[in-house]
Parts: structure tokens; C-alpha cells; sequence
């Protein structure tokens, strides 16, 4: 009898993109990759914390470069592209949370969030996946508000579910050319970022009655997510959203 064997998890010999990666979800992403095997090229905005962290990747033996984007600027990611050549994961972390009621919602927050959450992630997607001569793997980090409601995070559910919308159809037009999308949709991480809301009694509260595990995520807990949905071992994985929200959509 011949068994089946596992597909692999490993990343050798391919290229991956991360943006967002100087810090946070992103440096997990670019990490998780690169241990892997992958070879990572990360962007973000900020150009010093974007080294520091490209050196504390190579430090650890791993294969990592850097480049400072903005990816709401078109011309500038083409740029990049064409210099980096083409790349067989994109992982997307770059995103933007401005809070507020509804009713109080600044037309200047709104715009700035779906700029980023929504339009350059598009964009990036098509620019990456025209590159893309041998299929790959483009990875979106969405939300579990991508999936329900949020108190104060109308602006911030809508790109999210936005962004669900836009990954379903992209794999459904891009599947017969070996390219899968799909997004990794984390609950409240633990991050710098996040560090207020968790300081917040009344928020951390409501955020720990709601994941149903007896703790909060940790940036590592997204990092097999991302290897899963990159390598071979999620092949037939497209158009899906992978929930790492602690049971928090689950009702």
C-alpha cells in the first residue's frame, strides 16, 4: 500500500513580499515566511524601524530585504515590483484603524482608511498577481470584523468586509492561473499598537468576553496561519477567509 504523504510546509526557493513589516503582524509574517525558506522582501512606510528590522532577520540567519513604500502610491509599488521581480507569496499586513461612533465619523478618517484598507490593497493584489508568471500565493490580513460588527468600528468592519468581498472574487478570476487568495482573519493581537486598548479595563473586558480561548492572541499565533495558506500544504486552499479569532465569530 502506498500512503499518502503530507504536503509540504516549506517555502525554498520562492519569494515572498510582506508589507507592514517593520513591525507587529507583519514582522511575524515576514519571520514565519522566512523560516520557511522563503527569500523576504519587506516594506513598510518607516524607514529606521523597517531596517532595525531587517537586520535582526539577518542576524537570525534568515533572508530578508528592505525597502520603505508607501503602497497607497501606484507608481512607487510598480516601482518596486519591477526592480524586486516577481514574487510567489504577497502578504499584505499594511492597514489603518481610526475608531469613532458612526455618527461621529471624520469624512477625512474615512477616506484614509479605505485608502489603505481597501484601495491599495486591490491594487497591490493586481500589480502582484500580474507579475505572478507561475502562480503563487497572496495572502490579505483581514479581520474578524471583516466577518461581524463592532462597536465604534464602522469604517473599520466595512473596509474589512470589503476586503473579504474583493479576496472571493480574485481567486474565483484568477484560480485557472495557479494563483490562490485568501485572508487570514486575526481577533485582537497583542501588539505595540493594540497596547491602549489592552490598557483600557472596559476594553480588554469586552475583548476577553468575547474570544472564547482563557487568553488573547500573540503576533505568534498567526505565523502558522500564514506558512499553512503560503506553501503547498494549503494547495487547494482559495477564496477562504482562515479565522484566528479564538472562537470569536463562532457566536
Amino acid at each position: 500500500m502506498q500512503l499518502p504523504r503530507t504536503p509540504s510546509f516549506r517555502l525554498d526557493g520562492r519569494r515572498a513580499l510582506v508589507t507592514g513589516a517593520s513591525r507587529g503582524i507583519g514582522l511575524g509574517c515576514a519571520v514565519a515566511l522566512a523560516e520557511a525558506g522563503a527569500e523576504v522582501v519587506m516594506v513598510a512606510r518607516g524607514a529606521a524601524q523597517l531596517e532595525a528590522a531587517v537586520a535582526a532577520m539577518r542576524a537570525a540567519g534568515l533572508t530578508a530585504e528592505g525597502h520603505a513604500l508607501d503602497i497607497t502610491d501606484r507608481g512607487a509599488v510598480a516601482a518596486l515590483l519591477d526592480a524586486v521581480g516577481p514574487v510567489d507569496i504577497l502578504c499584505n499586513s499594511a492597514g489603518l484603524a481610526r475608531h469613532a461612533p458612526a455618527l461621529e465619523t471624520a469624512e477625512a478618517d474615512y477616506d484614509a482608511v479605505m485608502e489603505i484598507n481597501v484601495k491599495a490593497a486591490y491594487f497591490l493584489a493586481t500589480a502582484v498577481a500580474a507579475r505572478m508568471g507561475r502562480g503563487g500565493s497572496i495572502l490579505q490580513v483581514s479581520s474578524q470584523m471583516g466577518h461581524v460588527g463592532g462597536i465604534d468600528r464602522a469604517v473599520y468592519c466595512a473596509s474589512k468586509h470589503a476586503l473579504e468581498g474583493m479576496t472571493k472574487a480574485m481567486a474565483i478570476e484568477w484560480g485557472k492561473r495557479g494563483i490562490r487568495v485568501n485572508t487570514i482573519c486575526p481577533t485582537f493581537v497583542r501588539t505595540e499598537l493594540t497596547a491602549a486598548t489592552f490598557a483600557d479595563p472596559a476594553k480588554r473586558a469586552w475583548i476577553e468576553g468575547k474570544i472564547k480561548l482563557p487568553r488573547v492572541a500573540e503576533v505568534e499565533d498567526l505565523m502558522g496561519a500564514v506558512v499553512f495558506l503560503a506553501s503547498d500544504a494549503g494547495a487547494m486552499v482559495t477564496g477562504s477567509a482562515l479565522m484566528v479569532d479564538g472562537g470569536w465569530t463562532a457566536g
